[in-house]
């Protein structure tokens, strides 16, 4: 970290990560573009939650502007309230938490070049430059902006594995086009890096970073659309140069090793002249990403690209139709966005990718995919594509699983990142992706092969507290931290097995998991009423505070949370923690305490804070299910004012509008979900909760060809409770929505009213 103002650093917001996406396109208006709803920069605003540039659905390339990479705020490069950009880079994370990427910067310039990237408050000392939001346009696959230090107009658009930059310059003797290859986000480390002039219009490199992921090798290839009058590789600040030495070394001026260097492309240009530049990617070598650029984009036409990705787009927005108001579409649209951009293709168009074990396969009967943020989405972004992408999200699984074969832990992917493992977050959530895909009807994957990979992650004697967790029956404090959310997580997981394992006919796996399964019991503490660490003796931890973050001062037995928060986390089993709770009327009592109280909400950042109902944090992950959890004890009526007020407060579109990371796309799959009326509260089950709808109608299409069609007749801001349910003609009174219900198509179809009904919903039974 230290000599960090030589990196060049970037931020990248919302640019594109949160473009809200509009529009019910009817059968009559079928020619709707509903990439036209799409709001590039709607989204957390100083928490890093950001889109990741232009690109293609579950694109390898991102290519963003970045307006920062040292703060916690532009974590995926682009931070809106930024006055300055730096540059134009590659590759993006969408809303995560952790900063990283940001791969290869390209920026032009006029006049003499600049080599660092300067201060924002002092933008003529480097290349950065200040831009005006009124000069600045972005949407599905393109970005469009007016650098006001020298006066170029950069455009950008992308495909799957290869992009383009057009600029526009003005006349100058002095123009020029920098590639900073030491250009990362965040405080990591270039290992190493390479560039290379291939001919007087093509440069290829390479650099290895060791950051968030340890190990992240990336390569490049570039093509100018005109020969540069002049080119030079620069290292720590120098030219590299012709030269001989006391013992007759040559050194090249065409190509270079080391871990600052940078590129000038130098031209001479007249007013209005533009010279574009077609990039891609490979993380197998630069020949790689020379084959991936030369298929994907053959000639010129930047228009004709963004044209393509603009109708991959326009595809995939159309498997979720809506009707609403403008705003309605906008955020609904987003959302989707933003749930259709990870995880990212990582194969080449060979079919090769560099593995785990950072040898290089060649992917057979699956595209291989990157970033796998499955704390986050295993909720409900790997539910949505279950239903609506079941192609991808078998090649995604088939992913996981290899990641599982190159593994030497024989382990699945915790929180993977570009052939990393991060050892980011707790669980091993990509067991209730498999499980919830293959009882989904996902298919292309080996079930069996599947099976003993989850079984296999989940007896781990080496996994964090998983011998204790097994020998116990929880995770014990004295051993482990987050041991209360990890006992929790663990919980869930091990049921999901258990469902699998009954589906494969494995019983007696059965039974052991589902024993696994209610080890939250053995951590609820009647005495406080929630949740509550106990060590390897099976003493409660003392003191404890449920409403602290991480129990207590200096404590970290809860992850990114209180215990008021993460005691709602038993979506297996909702009566049996109702019952641990006392029964139906002091778990509902509970629940409300939960969005009146705000003793834990006042250690957050006002910005995390307007994510907030009380101690109910809908700004992070572990609160998503906790609304509909009164669908469980007869109060639907509460789910459905919550909803809305979540729905109405904490989702938009305006910049800023989403009230915590996206954390690549489970913040706006939430919402999706949402609107459709309902939502995945256990994957792994064979059954949605009924919520509210959002929404006055929507069309899904399914995997299957199949359409699933939601109404909710009188829905308004006033009327927004349940009064009646039609689910496929016959009146439904249930909460739960079975998938059977679902999966070949068919209708639900809600009357709102607004007044809570006093029959619907009350008398709760989960589907057997």
């Amino acid at each position: 970290m230290k000599k960090r103002h030589l990196i060049s650093t970037c931020t990248r917001v919302l640019v594109l990560a949160a473009l809200p996406l509009i529009g019910f396109v009817p059968t009559a208006q079928c020619q709707t573009r509903l990439s036209d709803y799409i709001r590039p920069f709607v989204g957390t605003q100083g928490e890093g939650n950001t889109y990741p540039g232009p690109s293609a659905p579950f694109g390898m390339i991102q290519i963003s502007p970045d307006t920062d990479t040292t703060n916690w705020e532009t974590d995926s490069g682009y931070e809106y309230t930024d006055p300055t950009i730096q540059g134009f880079s590659l590759t993006h994370l969408s809303g995560t938490g952790c900063p990283d990427l940001g791969d290869f910067l390209f920026m032009p310039q006029v006049g003499q070049p600049a080599l660092f990237p300067g201060r924002k408050d002092h933008p003529e000392e480097g290349y950065q430059s200040a831009f005006s939001h009124q000069d600045e346009s972005a949407a599905a696959g393109y970005y469009s902006v007016k650098l006001l230090k020298s006066g170029v107009t950069a455009e950008l658009t992308a495909g799957e594995r290869a992009g383009m930059l057009r600029f526009t310059f003005p006349a100058s003797d002095q123009a020029s086009i920098l590639t900073d290859l030491s250009h990362i986000i965040g405080p990591w480390h270039v290992a190493e890096s390479r560039v290379r002039i291939e001919d007087n219009s093509t440069i290829t490199g390479f650099h290895l970073i060791n950051g968030w992921a340890k190990e992240r090798y990336l390569y490049f290839a570039a093509r100018y659309s005109r020969p540069f009058d002049g080119a030079v590789i620069l290292s720590d600040g120098r030219p590299v140069i012709y030269n001989s030495y006391a013992n007759y070394r040559f050194r090249s001026r065409r190509e270079a090793a080391g871990t600052r260097l940078q590129f000038f492309a130098l031209f001479k240009t007249h007013a209005g002249e533009v010279i574009q530049v077609k990039v891609a990617l490979s993380a197998v070598c630069s020949a790689d990403a020379l084959q991936n650029l030369d298929a994907e984009i053959p000639g010129w036409d930047f228009d004709k690209v963004r044209a393509a990705t603009r109708a991959s787009w326009d595809r995939e927005l159309r498997r979720v139709q809506i009707e609403g108001t403008p705003q309605q579409k906008e955020t609904f649209y987003t959302s989707l966005y933003h749930a259709l951009l990870v995880p990212n293709l990582y194969e080449d168009v060979n079919g090769d990718y560099r593995g785990f074990d950072q040898n290089i396969h060649r992917a057979k009967g699956f595209t291989d995919y990157t970033v796998f943020s499955l704390w986050d989405t295993f909720r409900a972004e790997h539910p949505l594509l279950a239903l609506i992408h079941a192609k991808r999200d078998s090649d995604m699984i088939n992913s996981m699983l290899a990641h599982y074969d190159q593994s030497a832990d024989h382990l699945l992917p915790m929180w993977e990142l570009q052939g990393n493992e991060t050892w980011c977050m707790i669980g091993y959530h990509a067991v209730p992706v498999i499980v919830d895909g293959y009882l989904k009807g996902v298919r292309g994957f080996d079930a069996q092969r599947a099976y003993d990979a989850i079984k296999t992650t989940a007896m781990n004697p080496d996994y964090d507290g998983l011998a204790a967790y097994r020998r116990l029956g929880w995770v014990p404090c004295d051993e482990e931290n987050e041991s209360l959310s990890k006992t929790l997580e663990y919980a869930y997981d091990d049921w999901c097995i258990a469902q699998m394992a009954r589906a494969l006919g494995q019983t007696n796996d059965y039974a052991h998991f589902m024993k696994r399964a209610a080890g939250y019991k053995n951590i609820y503490d009647p005495s406080i009423g929630w949740m509550r660490p106990k060590d390897s003796r099976g003493h409660w931890r003392a003191p404890f505070n449920p409403h602290a973050f991480g129990g207590g001062e200096h404590l970290a037995d809860v992850t990114e949370g209180t215990s008021s928060q993460y005691s709602w986390f038993v979506p297996q089993d909702v009566p049996g923690l109702i019952a641990l709770m006392g029964g139906r009327e002091k778990f509902i009592a509970k629940l409300d305490s939960l969005f009146t109280d705000t003793e834990a909400t006042k250690e957050l950042s006002p910005a995390d804070q307007r994510g907030c109902i009380g101690e109910y944090w809908h700004g992070n992950e572990p609160s998503h299910h906790i609304i509909y959890l009164y669908c469980y004890a007869g109060q639907p009526w509460k789910t459905a004012r919550l909803l809305h007020q979540v729905v109405t407060t904490q989702y938009g579109n305006q910049p800023g509008s989403l009230c915590g990371n996206d954390d690549c796309g489970q913040m706006s799959a939430w919402y999706l979900f949402t609107c459709l009326g309902f939502y995945p509260v256990c994957p792994g089950s064979d059954y949605y909760v009924i919520g509210a709808p959002q929404i006055p109608k929507a069309v899904m299409r399914l995997s299957n060809g199949k359409t699933f069609t939601m109404t909710a007749e009188d829905l308004s801001d006033r009327n927004i409770y349940v009064q009646s349910v039609k689910l496929n003609g016959k009146n439904w009174d249930s909460t739960f929505l079975p998938y059977a219900e679902l999966k070949n198509g068919g209708k639900i179809d809600f009357t709102m009213g607004p007044q809570p009904s006093t029959t619907w919903g009350i008398h709760p039974s989960i589907p057997e």
